[in-house]
C-alpha cells in the first residue's frame, strides 16, 4: 500500500496509478465498498442456489430480481435527493444496517427451513437498503479526491468491487460445498456489513448541508432532466442499461450449471466468479495505463463484445468455453463501467451528484434485478438457451442503434475532452481530502 499523504498531488510528468489511494478517506471508502460487495455477492449467489434447490423453478430466480427491483424504482430518486441534502456517509451507514438485518433474517429462515415467502420479504428489505445506498455511495467518491484523480479513483473502486465479485461467489461455493448449509453464507454477509459500518464511521469527508432544496417534484426530477440534456451521459447509460437488461447469463447460471453444463457447487462458484475475474484483470490494466485515448470507441466496442460473448456462452456446452466467455463478459463490462461512471461523475455538478447518481442507479443498478426477472421469465417461456442467446443478439442491436442516434460517442477521445471549461473549473474547487 502506498504511503499515506494528506492529498494526491497532480502530476503531468508521469501517470501515477496509485494517486487516488494516497487519500485516506478514499481508501477507506474503496475498502468498505469491497467488503460490502463481498457480502452481497455471497448473498446473491446463495439466494439463487438455495431457492432453486428448494423449488426447482426458474421463476423462483426471476422473482428474486423483481422483489429487489421494485423498492429501487420507488425509492432511489428520493434517496438521490437525500444524498444531495444530507450527510452521504450517514445514509450509507443506515442502508448497510438494514442489509445486516435482512441477512440475519434470511440466515434464520434458511437454517430453520422457514417460509420462502419471508425470504422474499427479506429480499425486499435488501432492495430498500440498496435504493438508499446507491446514490450516496456513488456521489461520495468525488468529494474524497481532487478532480484530476477521479478517473483513477473510479477505476480502483471498480477493482475493489471486482475483487469482491471474484472472492464472493468462489468463497460462497466453497462454503456450501464444505458445510452443505447456506445459512453460513447469510451470517458471513451480516458480519461483512458490520465491518463496513465500522469503517464508514471512521471516515471524515466534508459534509456540505442543504445542497438540495426542499423536495419538490421539480427538484426530484432534476436528475432526469440533466441526464436527458447531457447526451454523452444519456448514451452511456442507455448502452449499459440494455447490455445488463438483456445479457442474462449470470442470472440463469444456476440453471446452466446444474442442467446444461453439469457442474457441482464448486464449478458453479467458479462460473459465477468468472465475470468478476475478467473485470478485475481489466480494471488493473486500466489503472496502470494512462487515460483512454479513444474512450467512445472503447465504450461501443466493449458493449458489442459483451453481447457477442453472451451469445457464445448461451450456445456452449463446454464448461471451459463457458468459463472463458464469462471472463470476456466481465472484462468488457468493466470497460463500459469505467467510462460511464467517470462521465457521470465528472460531467455532473456536486450539488446534483446524488440525484444524477440516483438516475444512474435506477437505470443501471436496477436493470440487474429487472434483467434477472426478464431472464427468468423468458427462460420459462422459451428455455434458458434462447433467453441468453436472444439477449446477446439484442445487445448487439442496441449498440448499432446507439451509434446511429448519438454519433458523438464514437468521436469522444479522452474522457476529459467531454468536459466544458466551466465544469473543469467547478471540479477544481472540490477540497482535497485530509
Amino acid at each position: 500500500m502506498p504511503a499515506e499523504t494528506t492529498s494526491a498531488s497532480p502530476t503531468h510528468a508521469a501517470h501515477d496509478p496509485y494517486s487516488a489511494l494516497r487519500a485516506v478517506d478514499c481508501r477507506r471508502l474503496i475498502v468498505a465498498n469491497l467488503v460490502s460487495s463481498l457480502g452481497m455477492q455471497m448473498q446473491t449467489m446463495v439466494v439463487g442456489y438455495d431457492l432453486y434447490g428448494r423449488t426447482g423453478s426458474a421463476m423462483s430466480l426471476g422473482w428474486v430480481g423483481l422483489v429487489e427491483f421494485l423498492p429501487v424504482v420507488l425509492l432511489v430518486i428520493p434517496a438521490g435527493h437525500a444524498a444531495d441534502k444530507y450527510d452521504r456517509r450517514k445514509i450509507m451507514i443506515l442502508a448497510q444496517s438494514l442489509m445486516i438485518v435482512a441477512s440475519l433474517g434470511m440466515g434464520w429462515l434458511s437454517w430453520t427451513r422457514g417460509s420462502i415467502l419471508l425470504i422474499y420479504v427479506c429480499l425486499g428489505l435488501t432492495g430498500i437498503a440498496s435504493a438508499l445506498l446507491r446514490p450516496s455511495r456513488a456521489s461520495l467518491l468525488p468529494r474524497l479526491v481532487p478532480a484530476e484523480h477521479l478517473q483513477n479513483a473510479v477505476t480502483w473502486n471498480t477493482s475493489g468491487l471486482q475483487i469482491a465479485s471474484v472472492s464472493g461467489p468462489a468463497l460462497g461455493g466453497l462454503l456450501i460445498y464444505l458445510t452443505g448449509q447456506p445459512a453460513a453464507l447469510y451470517l458471513l454477509d451480516a458480519l461483512c456489513g458490520m465491518s463496513v459500518v465500522a469503517m464508514l464511521s471512521r471516515m471524515t469527508p466534508q459534509f456540505v448541508p442543504g445542497a438540495a432544496k426542499k423536495a419538490t417534484m421539480g427538484s426530484l426530477l432534476a436528475g432526469f432532466r440533466f441526464v436527458r440534456d447531457t447526451k454523452l451521459i444519456l448514451a452511456s447509460i442507455t448502452l449499459d442499461l440494455f447490455a445488463v437488461l438483456l445479457g442474462g447469463a449470470t442470472a440463469l447460471l444456476p440453471i446452466f450449471a446444474q442442467d446444461i453444463l453439469k457442474v457441482d457447487a464448486r464449478g458453479f462458484g467458479l462460473l459465477r466468479a468468472a465475470p468478476a475475474v475478467g473485470a478485475l484483470v481489466m480494471a488493473m490494466m486500466l489503472a496502470h495505463r494512462p487515460p483512454m485515448r479513444h474512450a467512445g470507441r472503447a465504450l461501443l466496442g466493449s458493449v458489442a463484445g459483451f453481447g457477442l460473448a453472451t451469445v457464445v456462452f448461451g450456445l456452449s456446452r463446454n464448461p471451459y468455453l463457458s468459463f472463458a466467455m464469462l471472463l470476456l463478459v466481465g472484462a468488457l463490462d468493466n470497460v463500459s463501467m469505467v467510462v460511464r461512471s467517470t462521465l457521470v461523475q465528472t460531467l455532473t455538478p456536486d450539488s446534483m451528484r446524488g440525484r444524477v447518481s440516483a438516475v444512474n442507479s435506477l437505470f443501471i443498478g436496477s436493470s440487474n434485478e429487472l434483467g434477472a426477472f426478464e431472464s427468468g421469465l423468458t427462460a420459462k417461456l422459451f428455455g434458458p438457451v434462447a433467453s441468453v442467446v436472444g439477449g446477446g443478439i439484442g445487445t448487439l442491436l442496441v449498440v448499432v442503434a446507439a451509434d446511429t442516434i448519438w454519433p458523438q460517442i464514437r468521436r469522444l477521445a479522452r474522457l476529459s475532452d467531454a468536459l466544458p471549461p466551466s465544469a473543469i473549473a467547478e471540479m477544481s474547487e472540490i477540497p482535497e481530502p485530509v
